[in-house]
C-alpha cells in the first residue's frame, strides 16, 4: 500500500524482488491504494503490481480488496452490486490478470444489505474472475451475519477476514478469533508493526517524522489516532526491554509474536526499503518460548479489553 506515494516505482520493484526472492508467494493490496493518496492515484499500487507481474502471475497467490472510493460518483465507493462489479474490472485491468485469487470488501458498508453484497460477490466466483472471497475490517457480529446468510442463501462464502492486529491492539483475541478457529476462516492480520511504533523507529520525544504513515495525507491522522498516545508508548518501551534481553529485533519479535497466535494463517508485511524485510521476514524462523509469550502478554495484557478499539 506504499507504492505509488511513499515510495516510487523503482523502490516498489526492489521491495518486491526482495520479498519473492526470500520465498513470499503472497501478495496483497486494494485499488484504492496507495494509502493517502486519495481518488487521483486510486489504482496506482495495483498499476506497478500489474506491469511487475508481468509473465510470472501464476507464481503468486494474488489478492485485492474494493470499498473505498475510486471517482466522484455516489456509486464509486461502498460495496453495493454497482461498485463490485465495476470495482473488480477495473483492478483486473490494472493488475493485468484475468483473476483475482482472493477478492477482499475493504470494509463494512452499513449502506446495502447483506444479501446484496454477497450475492455480487458469489457472481464473480461463478464467473471465474475471482477464486476466494473475504473481508477486512469487519466486526465479528458483521463476519457471522455474513456466514450465516452465505448458507442460507446458497453462495459464496468468506475465506479469509483480515483485521488489524498487533500487540498494541488485541480486542479481536476476544471474539473474531474464537470464530474464525471454529468456522475454518484463515486470519491474515495487517499492521503487525503497529504503524512501525513497535519495531522502535518512533519516539514520544519527537513529533511523527515527515513521510512516515504518521504524517501522509488522508492517513497520517488515522495513525496517529490509533497509537500516538502515552499508554502505546509505554507499552513500546517495556516491549523493547523484552526483546532486547531475548536477543531479537523489535520488529522480529513483534511478527513472530503474531505468527504464534494459534487463529493467524500469516500477518501482511510492509516495507517502504528492501532492507526493511530482514527483519519481518526473519519472524518465519522464530519460535517463541511460552515464557517470553507470556512477557509479552503482560505488558500489552491491557490491549485485550473489548472497548481497546483505537
Amino acid at each position: 500500500m506504499t507504492f505509488g506515494l511513499q515510495i516510487d516505482e523503482p523502490a516498489a520493484r526492489a521491495v518486491l524482488d526482495k520479498a519473492t526472492g526470500a520465498g513470499i508467494t503472497f501478495i496483497d493490496t486494494a485499488d484504492v491504494y496507495p494509502l493517502g493518496g486519495g481518488v487521483d492515484l486510486a489504482g496506482t499500487t495495483e498499476e506497478i503490481l500489474g506491469r511487475w507481474l508481468k509473465g510470472r502471475r501464476q507464481e503468486f497467490v494474488l489478492a485485492t480488496k474494493c470499498y473505498g472510493r475510486t471517482g466522484p460518483g455516489a456509486w464509486d465507493v461502498g460495496n453495493s452490486r454497482r461498485h463490485i462489479m465495476d470495482a473488480i474490472d477495473a483492478s483486473l485491468l490494472r493488475l493485468g490478470t484475468d483473476y483475482i485469487d482472493l477478492y477482499q470488501l475493504h470494509q463494512e458498508d452499513p449502506e446495502t444489505p447483506i444479501d446484496e453484497t454477497l450475492g455480487a460477490l458469489d457472481d464473480l466466483v461463478r464467473a471465474g474472475k475471482v477464486r476466494y472471497i473475504g473481508c477486512s475490517n469487519y466486526q465479528a457480529y458483521r463476519l457471522a451475519l455474513s456466514l450465516g446468510r452465505s448458507e442460507v442463501l446458497g453462495l459464496a462464502r468468506f475465506d479469509s477476514t483480515q483485521p488489524r492486529y498487533n500487540l498494541l491492539f488485541r480486542g479481536f483475541e476476544r471474539d473474531m478469533f474464537p470464530l474464525c478457529l471454529e468456522e475454518g476462516l484463515g486470519v491474515i492480520p495487517y499492521n503487525p508493526l503497529a504503524g512501525g511504533m513497535l519495531s522502535g523507529k518512533h519516539g514520544r520525544e519527537n513529533p511523527p517524522a515527515e513521510g512516515t504513515r504518521f504524517t501522509i495525507p488522508n492517513a497520517g491522522a488515522v495513525y496517529q489516532e490509533r497509537y500516538w498516545h502515552q499508554r502505546e508508548f509505554d507499552a513500546v518501551e517495556a516491549f523493547q526491554k523484552i526483546a532486547s534481553e531475548a536477543g531479537t529485533k523489535p520488529a522480529t519479535l513483534a511478527v513472530a509474536w503474531v505468527l504464534s497466535q494459534p487463529a493467524v494463517t500469516a500477518p501482511i508485511i510492509g516495507a517502504s526499503r528492501p532492507d526493511q524485510l530482514d527483519d519481518t521476514l526473519a519472524a518465519a524462523d522464530v519460535n517463541l518460548e511460552a515464557d517470553l509469550i507470556r512477557k509479552l502478554d503482560e505488558v500489552t495484557r491491557e490491549f485485550r479489553r473489548g472497548d481497546a478499539t483505537r
